[in-house]
């Protein structure tokens, strides 16, 4: 049975992932408080890019990172990137240091979609210029390319996979916000926005980071996911209703109209989000590992508001 060190356990995806993999492999966690979620846990109260992870990192053959610092609402560093920086590219690349040295074979890295960029007309590929616009995904860039050049030096195997916006029962960020606007029973002003965005079930995400802790294809490859089925956010709202058995309450206001509502109350960066297009292409993922989204939106969005599924 293989050794898997899993960071960021305590997250939203982590926690899905760790009920995921718990059965087949035994896991070890790395996390910054004591847990009650598996015996196997190293506990470091300070991580960062000084950290000595040898202990967690003895008997390891494969480090699944999930651990980062985030997209921050209302951002209060005196200096955001060099705190992005500091754990999403410089801790990173200890534990990744760390690991090599310690004989772990794979290190699989969460990155995130927005290394490619923040919108746009035709689908991401994984093949494209990075294109990040923010000190987070610029941070989660240098990261990869640290990754890289370590897997080159050492042998060790790095996997890198970029998720779009990652739902599923629980999830925060701006899939919170969506479910908290479906539940108001109030008519929205979202009825007309016809952009086309790509979203991945947090099922979906977890299924393909357990296929790359062994499939041997995903050596030093960088994936792509989604559903593979892109909607427009109106649709997704519809979506959302529907599996609250609730009918359609959107009104069609012009995005247009959005935009400058958004710029007079200072919510611009919001009404992008939601109005502008951001696909991807997982041909590349599903062609080397043969593999497919096993849920499918519709199943994943049921899921959300399924009061019998288990929220992990």
């Amino acid at each position: 049975m293989k050794n898997i060190l899993l960071t960021g356990a305590s997250g939203f995806i982590g926690k899905h992932l760790f009920e995921k993999i718990k059965l087949n492999y035994q896991v070890h966690l790395l996390l910054r408080s004591p847990s009650k979620i598996h015996e196997y846990t190293h506990v470091y109260e300070n991580i960062d890019a000084s950290s000595d992870f040898s202990t967690a990192l003895g008997s390891i053959d494969c480090v699944i990172h999930l651990a980062a610092r985030a997209h921050i609402l209302k951002e209060q560093a005196a200096l955001p990137l060099e705190q992005f920086r500091a754990v999403n590219r410089d801790l990173t690349l200890n534990l990744a240091k760390q690991a090599a040295k310690n004989g772990v074979k794979r290190f699989i890295y969460i990155s995130s979609i927005g290394v490619n960029g923040v919108c746009n007309e035709s689908p991401f590929k994984f093949s494209d210029d990075p294109m990040p616009v923010d000190d987070y995904a610029l941070s989660k860039l240098e990261a990869e390319q640290d990754l890289r050049c370590l897997a080159k030096e050492t042998g060790m195997e790095v996997v890198i996979i970029r998720p779009p916006l990652v739902y599923g029962k629980g999830a925060p960020g701006n899939f919170e916000r969506l479910v908290k606007l479906t539940s108001r029973n109030l008519p929205l002003p979202l009825g007309a926005i016809n952009n086309k965005r790509s979203f991945v079930s947090v099922d979906n995400l977890t299924d393909l980071i357990v296929t790359c802790i062994d499939h041997p294809q995903a050596k030093n490859e960088t994936f792509l996911v989604s559903d593979d089925e892109d909607v427009s956010t109106s649709q997704l709202l519809v979506k959302m209703l529907s599996a609250q058995g609730k009918p359609n309450m959107l009104i069609p206001i012009p995005v247009n109209i959005l935009k400058l509502l958004g710029s007079i109350f200072k919510r611009k960066a919001v009404i992008e989000r939601f109005t502008n297009s951001l696909t991807v292409d997982i041909e590349h993922t599903k062609k080397t590992l043969g593999w497919l989204p096993p849920i499918s939106l519709d199943e994943g969005i049921a899921r959300c508001f399924n009061e019998n599924y288990k929220d992990k």
